[in-house]
């Protein structure tokens, strides 16, 4: 199965890391990321550009409305993804703990749903 897992975190956090630190932490996704690679449970995954660059949109009677930013104010927000395979939920939870930024943030673990394709 597939999972998505969705890393959030104070994004504010970063703006006040000694380098040194956010330098550690960089370095800890990429060994993570060169685990999770050679472990096979690795489908793709991204960092994202902090939320100030979002753009939310939204249809309406067929009109298209934009706002900046994301859709709610939370303490964390979405920093980045990855879209790992694993055997079963169980899995994928021991995958995910292993992310950096459970630490100091949170993981949201969501499975794929996939549809039959005829």
């Amino acid at each position: 199965m597939r999972y998505l897992c969705l890393i959030y975190e104070n994004e504010k956090n970063y703006a006040t890391m000694p380098k040194g630190e956010s330098d550690n932490v960089m370095a800890e996704y990429g060994a993570f990321t060169q685990g999770i690679k050679e472990s096979g449970h690795y489908v793709g995954g991204n960092a994202l550009q902090p939320t100030p660059s979002a753009t939310t949109l939204r249809v309406r009677n067929g009109k298209v409305s934009t706002t900046d930013g994301p859709f709610a104010e939370t303490k964390e927000q979405l920093g980045g993804y990855y879209l790992i395979n694993a055997k079963d939920l169980n899995d994928a939870i021991q995958v995910a703990s292993k992310i950096p930024s459970a630490k100091f943030g949170s993981i949201e673990v969501r499975p794929i749903m996939e549809f039959n394709q005829a």
